[in-house]
């Protein structure tokens, strides 16, 4: 079989500090050997000479909406039926193959419209339009008069498309279970307000019964759980009952971090719409600009005692939202290191081992080592030296399991 050998490879595998002068080899779609020196080419090889530019694991986005277009931009047009069912299945795989080429090979649901992810992720698979390793999800699940069930009663309508809405714990369960035959590999519940939504941020949306139904029913088939949760209660309940997401945890005090840590749940801290959206339009659409600073400030402080602690935090935000489009997910590295003190080394493994180790793909993804799929990235500088390779471009090449999937090679 054909290897192709880039030589001459910082290569920043995920774990360990940059190592240059390195070959890594790749046969099929897995990674068989990373070596000091060189490697000695057979008949039909293919050998790229990286000059010293830098090889590392492809990323993950871990809180990615596929169908978010503007979302929020048309007021009167109910949440999720903004477009057809047929027209968001387009813009999930253009938001998809965006993700690709910014480096984010693997990419993680957190709601979407009208079910449209799962057959999407089967086009992906089937070769028929380019996009990432993808972790589907379905509409949202809360209760009748959350958030963002936002439909006036007098319209007669059941849900909008990006909603599903239960009540009670065998509510609950069905709509895990429909969910999850329509293609949902992660349920996205939405148990308080707050952060990105005008409702009351203490509000707590799910009863404790309703959020252990759709948990254990979610892990009884093979789903994981994630939840928008902000206030301290609602984020306690949820740990204890087994979430596997905290998406935005807002009230992170040193009892959750400690919850965190005991139950090893991931958190996606989401930071960056917040701050785009104060910096872009300060107070509007039923936000105040004081209240989202102070959440911002808050954060910033509790994320490094909370990485000091062992929590696993992973990227991902609410792109496609209104004013804050798909493929601006490089300035999160920039927000992370600069505003809460995370280093590149760190910023780089939430990119890469953690969003491996979310999904239980450690053992293929998420490093530079011999065995694994040959997701990889080549730079032309080493990112955790300077940031804006990540943080303001695009990958020179991505590599998907071996295959050239954006971009090119150096010469």
């Amino acid at each position: 079989m054909e290897r192709l050998i880039l030589a001459d490879a910082t290569v920043l595998d995920g774990v360990n500090p940059s190592a240059a002068g390195r070959t890594v080899v790749v046969e099929g779609d897995r990674i068989t050997a990373v070596t000091p020196g060189t490697v000695v080419p057979r008949d039909g090889d293919r050998v790229v000479d990286l000059a010293g530019r830098t090889v590392m694991p492809g990323m993950f986005t871990c809180h990615f909406h596929a169908t978010y277009h503007e979302l929020g931009s048309r007021p009167n047009v109910p949440y999720g039926n903004e477009y057809p069912p047929s027209y968001q299945a387009l813009i999930a795989a253009k938001n998809l193959d965006t993700a690709l080429a910014h480096g984010y090979t693997s990419v993680i649901g957190a709601g979407a419209a009208n079910e449209v992810e799962g057959g999407v992720k089967r086009a992906i698979e089937d070769g028929m339009t380019p996009g990432p390793r993808f972790w589907p999800s379905g509409r949202e699940l809360s209760t009748t008069g959350h958030a963002n069930d936002g439909v006036p009663w007098h319209w007669g309508m059941p849900a909008p498309g990006a909603v599903r809405l239960c009540d009670g714990a065998e509510g609950f369960r069905y709509g895990v279970r429909e969910e999850i035959k329509r293609g949902a590999e992660v349920i996205k519940l939405f148990v308080t307000g707050g952060h990105g939504t005008t409702a009351p941020k203490d509000r707590i949306e799910m009863t404790r019964d309703e959020l252990a139904a759709a948990i254990e029913t979610a892990h009884s088939r093979g789903a994981l759980v994630r939840a928008h949760l902000v206030n301290k209660p609602a984020i306690m309940m949820a740990l204890e009952l087994g979430i596997d997401i905290v998406d935005h945890c807002d009230e992170m005090d040193d009892e959750v971090i400690a919850a965190l840590v005991d139950t090893r749940a991931f958190v996606v801290p989401s930071l960056h719409f917040p701050k785009h959206f104060l910096e872009v339009m300060g107070a509007g659409l039923g936000f105040a600009a004081d209240a989202i600073r102070a959440d911002l400030e808050s954060m910033y402080a509790a994320i490094p005692r909370a990485q000091a602690a062992g929590v696993r935090f992973v990227l991902g935000d609410d792109y496609g939202a209104v004013g804050f489009a798909h493929g601006l997910y490089g300035r999160e590295f920039r927000l992370y290191t600069e505003h809460a003190g995370i280093t590149p080394a760190e910023i780089v493994g939430w990119a890469t081992r953690n969003g491996a180790e979310l999904v239980g793909r450690a053992a293929d993804l998420g490093t530079v080592e011999t065995g694994k799929l040959a997701d990889l990235l080549i730079l032309d500088t080493d990112p955790t030296v300077d940031l804006a390779v990540l943080a303001e471009g695009t990958p020179r090449a991505v590599l998907k399991g071996g295959q050239l999937v954006h971009g090119q090679f150096p010469g």
